[in-house]
């Protein structure tokens, strides 16, 4: 059957479609996406306004039309960090269902975390042992740990690329004053939840998704997406203290230059970098591994798995 997942998160709007059945790997058939910045279009109370719900639901539309098109039999909505909280969460998901049929569903940051998890499993399988999987999302920073495809600790910490440079980086090129401000609150953060993970020994495999991550690993040399989903993509802890440094003395327009950087994207690189490089200090990662398959994929690969 083809499947639509369609992931409204804190940066973009993505519709995509895959041929699926149990027991096999999904395929991607078409991917629709929209540039929204639903974190960016909150207001001082942390609502979404009337303008940023008009473009989520008109957003929604043509995705579910996108999905219509494309033969999709059945579409699986979702929300993250950006829906999530805001603070008339409930007001916009009853407009998005009123005006488009769509019964988004809020997804929890731990839920986040695991299905992500479960997607990483499934890619790398039981013979990469205990993994440990990072994912930097536009609003949220996602961990989880464990051995099994459900993990035996998640969480998920208010440390997403795009909330940070909204609240932390106003400048372009971001002051420097401003960098260490951040770079202090999110090593903070990131410390409360180390013990948590330490006490399950030492990982086996060391995972990230996320665009970010993607990005972060082709500036320091990884293959191009062009080069397949299959050729592996590393990240060094050495090689990205390298680049941070660089990437906070650049605009954005620079930032945007680099190999991998997409124009929407560039902006807050450099506090995704922030975040991935405490990360990995912080649980002791010299290099990790990035995955292709992330949040979207656990959504479908657990539809798959409950149905009859």
């Amino acid at each position: 059957m083809r499947l639509g997942v369609l992931d409204v998160g804190s940066n973009t709007v993505h519709l995509l479609a895959v041929d699926a059945h149990p027991g096999a790997r999904p395929l991607p058939a078409h991917s629709h996406k929209t540039e929204l910045r639903l974190a960016q279009l909150l207001d001082e109370a942390g609502a979404i306004g009337t303008e940023g719900v008009d473009k989520l639901v008109a957003v929604i539309a043509d995705a579910v039309q996108a999905a219509e098109d494309k033969g999709c039999e059945d579409v699986l909505p979702f929300a993250t960090s950006a829906v999530r909280e805001a603070t008339n969460a409930d007001e916009v998901l009853a407009r998005v269902r009123e005006e488009t049929g769509v019964d988004l569903q809020v997804l929890s940051g731990e839920d986040e975390a695991r299905l992500t998890f479960l997607a990483v499993r499934r890619w790398f399988g039981w013979s990469a042992g205990k993994l440990l999987v990072l994912d930097i999302g536009g609003g949220s920073l996602e961990v989880a740990y464990g051995i099994d495809e459900e993990p035996d600790a998640a969480v998920s910490l208010p440390l997403g690329a795009g909330r940070l440079t909204s609240a932390w980086l106003p400048g372009d090129p971001a002051d420097p004053a401003d960098v260490r401000a951040l770079r202090r609150h999110v090593r903070a953060q990131i410390a409360r939840s180390v013990g948590e993970f330490s006490r399950f020994g030492a990982p086996d495999h060391v995972v990230a998704t996320s665009k970010t991550f993607k990005q972060l690993a082709r500036i320091a040399g990884a293959a191009r997406s062009a080069e397949g989903l299959y050729v592996q993509r590393d990240l060094t802890r050495k090689s990205l203290e390298e680049w941070v440094p660089r990437l906070a003395a650049m605009t954005a327009s620079e930032r945007a230059a680099l190999p991998g950087v997409s124009e929407g994207r560039a902006g807050q690189l450099l506090a995704g970098a922030l975040v991935a490089e405490a990360a990995m200090d912080l649980f002791e990662v010299e290099e990790l591994e990035v995955c292709p398959w992330a949040l979207r994929e656990g959504v479908i690969l657990r539809r798959l798995d409950h149905m009859p």
